[in-house]
């Protein structure tokens, strides 16, 4: 994956935490959706960041060639 997909993808799921946020109320969450949301918030931003930054080289290592 070469690094404009990844900036492409990363910037996608970097959306996808950006909408949920919107949806969140502010303050402490309260209810199991409210906690359910913030996680899938934070799990979009964790994914954004293995694109983005590839700390452990698991998107551009290349197994078949």
């Amino acid at each position: 994956m070469n690094i404009r997909q990844r900036l492409i993808v990363g910037a996608l799921w970097i959306g996808v935490g950006a909408v949920m946020a919107i949806t969140i109320e502010p303050g402490v969450p309260s209810t199991a959706s409210e906690v359910l949301k913030l996680f899938v918030v934070l799990l979009a931003l964790f994914i954004a960041c293995v694109y983005l930054l590839d700390p452990w080289n698991v998107i551009s290592r290349q197994r078949f060639h």
